[in-house]
């Protein structure tokens, strides 16, 4: 089976509740996109050990293989929540392969406003991580092709911005 990275939760990915602690038991539920259908993932690039459905993360908010990995040509709902089934966010219509990336700064530490380059048509979900972790959308906001943060980004932070 053909797998890729899925553009949720990827490598690495560290999830926060809506406080901005670390999501310790936290639960993934994977989804056909569009649907209550459960659709496995997978835990390596081999394609050939599913992850529990719902994934359940660690104790520091991370998946315990360190990877999600989706077959390719599939798209997914991602439901987010916490250990007492608490609804954080859904995520749907998440397909694997590339998302374009619109724009990669470095923080100051104290600029809050960064131009990307363009927003894509017909792409209408906006992925914001800093330092690889994903940024809840309360903590910015986008107008035209200017996304500002509503604290600067630490300075030398790597911050990237894709649409999907």
């Amino acid at each position: 089976m053909n797998v890729t990275l899925s553009a949720f939760g990827g490598v690495g990915w560290q999830f926060f509740d809506n406080n901005g602690v670390p999501l310790a038991g936290g639960l993934i539920y994977t989804y056909a996109a569009g649907t209550s259908t459960p659709q496995a993932t997978y835990t390596t690039s081999a394609g050939n050990v599913a992850q529990a459905n719902p994934i359940v993360l660690d104790s520091a908010g991370r998946v315990p293989s360190g990877e999600i990995w989706v077959p390719s040509g599939l798209a997914y709902k991602f439901v987010l929540q916490t250990s007492t089934n608490t609804l954080i966010a859904t995520y749907n219509n998440i397909t694997s392969g590339t998302i374009p990336v619109i724009g990669n700064f470095t923080g100051t530490g104290s600029q809050t406003a960064f131009v990307l380059s363009a927003i894509p048509a017909g792409l209408n979900t906006t992925n914001v991580y800093i330092n690889g972790v994903y940024q809840n959308k309360n903590t910015y906001s986008l107008a035209s092709a200017t996304i500002t943060f509503t604290q600067a980004p630490p300075v030398n932070s790597i911050i990237e911005v894709s649409f999907s």
